[in-house]
């Protein structure tokens, strides 16, 4: 048997295995280090599917693994970021919730401040979008919807534009309660939204055939070298702006 067929769905485990380090980061917020392995998970979800076209081992097993694997790196764990950021932005107390089954065995006592249970939505609509996703045979050449690696980039961006950018006016909009309500809120639309957005997927290198992708790649690199972490955001809303151009052009 031959061991070339395991290898595409070795990649994906290791996705799995850094969205799992990621969610224990999360939970503890250092979000730097959340941010190293949800880069390093997304890095091998991109590289599980490709293995698998090279290879020539494309199967359903590999399909319903990568979308396991998606949910916790890709939905699991930006929800728990959106979670802890409203939650560091609400200065209302935190509710303490304490129960017990039997005098031999308690829950300990977990502090949840209500309202930033909202962020978790996104965990939520994360799940929808990659079931609708497993069921849809048209998602062969674009997606339906923000792909979840995408909104993850979207969502991580955020701690580390603080972290590393530490410009008062975004921390003071970042650690906006409302402003993340509201992103939480776009951030589900967007995941199962109808907009047809080009996947990254060459079938030739012609520049005619992928323009926008080249142009995607292109302004992304520019904007990264300007504006750091900042232009993660910047760079979804061009992705997002290119690919309404490309449906309205190319009907």
């Amino acid at each position: 048997m031959s061991i070339k067929k395991y290898i595409p769905n070795f990649v994906t485990l290791l996705n799995l295995f850094c969205g799992s380090i990621a969610v224990l980061f999360a939970v503890n917020n250092d979000f730097v280090a959340t941010a190293l392995f949800v880069f390093l998970g997304i890095f091998f979800d991109f590289f599980d599917g490709l293995l698998a076209r090279k290879l020539n081992v494309q199967s359903e097993l590999g399909v319903q693994l990568d979308s396991l694997a998606d949910m916790i790196t890709s939905g699991l764990v930006p929800g728990i970021v959106m979670f802890k950021l409203i939650s560091i932005s609400i200065d209302a107390p935190e509710v303490a919730l304490k129960q017990g089954w039997s005098s031999d065995f308690q829950f300990s006592t977990v502090y949840i401040a209500p309202l930033a249970l909202i962020g978790l939505c996104i965990t939520l609509a994360s799940a929808y979008r990659l079931a609708k996703f497993n069921i849809d045979e048209d998602q062969q050449s674009y997606f339906k919807g923000l792909p979840t690696p995408a909104n993850t980039l979207l969502i991580i961006s955020l701690p580390l534009i603080m972290e590393f950018q530490n410009n008062e006016i975004f921390n003071s909009l970042i650690l906006n309660q409302w402003f993340l309500i509201g992103l939480t809120v776009v951030s589900c639309y967007l995941l199962n939204s109808n907009i047809k957005l080009f996947a990254l997927k060459y079938k030739n290198f012609s520049f005619s055939d992928n323009k926008f992708r080249y142009t995607l790649i292109v302004l992304s690199m520019l904007l990264l070298i300007l504006f750091h972490f900042i232009a993660i955001p910047l760079i979804i809303i061009l992705y997002i702006v290119l690919s309404v151009i490309k449906n309205a052009t190319t009907k």
